[in-house]
């Protein structure tokens, strides 16, 4: 059966029914492809190619204090965003959206390029947060409407791949801008922003000319309300999460942002019952078992990965000695993990539709990376570590875009943007607080570490008073020492990262259970209906 609906430009679009994805040839796909992947790419470079640079910004800046602030702003309004993209997605269409996240982003780009303070540099971030939001979670979502269910995980691999190459290149050229003076007249940190411009203006032509997918629009209100409460719930949750460890944990502030979170939240929920389907989240939603656990699992992953992923170079450089660029190249293993992990795992669903059995494995294999990364010492062979990424790097791909087409086939069609964008958004929420977490353990054992490994290493209690010394504040200190004498510090650090591992290992073990529990929705195979 077909009917005709307009596409998001407003042309008359032929379609199956509104339960199967239109039916287009791998070509077509991959030409839809093309756009998506060059507005993913701007967001997942972004998250990655600030890193490098973010301490030269900070010093050409005079605003040391406040490096923080770039991250934050940025983090805070692209996860509240994502949402919002997703429920808009459904209402208006995915095209007018994703053209307005890229403008959007490229605007923030641009004037981030301009800043002469770090205040202005923080409110640009904002800005360009406003647009990643919806990059990567629209992306996907396109994905769900234009590829039947049962070969997505196939089709999305090809956005693991682009994650995985910015995760690469974005430390390398960050790092290469960073450590260039000026280049045509314009000073080299500046170019971590404008390097976006032309990528983007790109995507928005190939974008604006391939992207017409078809939409049959929905007669929704706005969830202005809902909007707004979430924001209030969740800007003080990541705020305290990025900034905890600096205010302390009960401080005032602290306090504050946990009263401000709990109102906000609170609200939410009852804006979201109230709206019915009409809501940001639609609560029902989350009555299907399906859909609950995989958004769980989700998080649970979120937790392990960004975790891992912020730890593990903060391993190779101040206990290697590996530079920021070096040391994103030695994360290769790991985004190979994950691109050879997304082959299979999509191949695999595509012939059988089946897809439980992937994060099952994958979590497990997370386990087992994160537990052998635990064991990992100061002057292990830089091959181990290496070793261990990939098998965490096979677990991921294994999770990542199986769990998506979990929540996706677990719902309508109509509900397409706002679920895919809930899996994103609480992997983002996780991926947050288990950073937080993770570093917050770093942080209150790395002293007493240090300090047990003076003693163990039978030097004297002034050389112990030394080891006070906060490496995670300024680790330059150790590339003059000699190796004995810096010796205490990495075993500590190394003592320290090792226990978040262990942490890290049980919660992706815990994610394994979650999965266990989930109902699997066999995908049907649209070549044979």
């Amino acid at each position: 059966m077909t009917a005709t609906v307009d596409s998001d430009d407003g042309t008359p679009y032929p379609r199956r029914t509104t339960q199967d994805p239109p039916l287009l040839s791998h070509r077509q796909i991959l030409t839809i492809l093309s756009g998506l992947m060059m507005g993913m790419f701007l967001g997942a470079l972004d998250m990655t190619i600030v890193s490098t640079a973010v301490r030269t910004i900070a010093d050409d800046l005079n605003g040391l204090s406040l490096q923080a602030w770039i991250t934050t702003s940025y983090l805070i309004t692209a996860t509240i965003m994502t949402p919002i993209y997703g429920k808009l997605s459904d209402i208006y269409g995915r095209k007018p959206l994703y053209l307005t996240a890229i403008s959007v982003f490229l605007l923030g780009s641009m004037a981030c390029t301009l800043a002469t303070s770090m205040y202005q540099l923080a409110a640009f971030r904002a800005v360009q947060g406003l647009g990643a939001g919806g990059l990567m979670s629209l992306g996907i979502t396109i994905i769900g409407d234009i590829v039947p269910a049962r070969e997505r995980a196939r089709y999305q691999g090809y956005i693991v791949a682009v994650f995985g190459t910015s995760s690469v290149l974005g430390p390398v050229i960050g790092g290469l801008f960073a450590g260039m003076d000026s280049f045509l007249a314009v000073d080299g940190w500046r170019w971590v922003f404008l390097v976006n411009v032309p990528i983007g203006i790109a995507a928005l032509f190939v974008v604006a000319k391939v992207l017409n997918v078809p939409h049959e629009r929905q007669h929704h209100r706005i969830d202005w309300w809902g909007a707004a409460a979430l924001a209030t719930g969740v800007a003080p949750l990541l705020l305290v999460a990025e900034q905890g460890r600096d205010w302390g944990w009960t401080s005032p502030h602290a306090l504050i942002c946990y009263a401000v979170a709990t109102a906000g939240i609170t609200a939410f929920i009852r804006v979201e019952a109230a709206m019915g389907d009409a809501a940001l989240l639609p609560l029902r939603l989350f009555r299907n078992p399906t859909f609950s656990v995989a958004i769980g699992a989700s998080a649970l992953v979120g937790v392990a990965m960004f975790g891992s992923m912020t730890l593990i170079p903060q391993y190779l450089q101040i206990v290697q000695g590996f530079s920021p660029t070096e040391a994103g190249l030695l994360t290769l293993p790991l985004m190979g993990g994950i691109m050879v992990a997304t082959t299979i795992t999509g191949r695999y669903t595509s012939a059988t539709g089946r897809y439980k059995i992937a994060p099952v494995i994958g979590t497990l294999l997370i386990s087992l990376g994160t537990l052998l990364l635990a064991q990992v010492e100061w002057d292990s062979p830089v091959w181990q570590p290496m070793v261990y990424m990939g098998v965490i790097g096979m677990g991921l791909g294994g999770c990542m875009q199986t769990l998506v087409v979990a929540v996706q086939n677990a719902g309508p069609r109509t509900d397409m943007g706002v679920s895919t964008a809930s899996a994103t958004f609480f992997r983002q929420i996780g991926g947050t607080l288990g950073v937080a977490v993770f570093l917050s353990i770093l942080f209150s054992t790395l002293t007493s570490n240090v300090r047990a490994a003076f003693a163990e290493l039978g030097l004297p209690a002034a050389a112990a008073s030394a080891g006070d010394r906060n490496i995670m504040v300024d680790s330059s200190f150790l590339k003059s020492m000699p190796v004995e004498q810096a010796k205490p510090f990495l075993i500590g650090f190394t003592d320290s990262i090792n226990t978040v591992f262990y942490v890290a290992a049980a919660v992706a073990f815990a994610a394994s259970i979650v999965v266990m529990t989930m109902r699997e929705i066999p995908l049907p195979d649209a070549r044979r209906q």
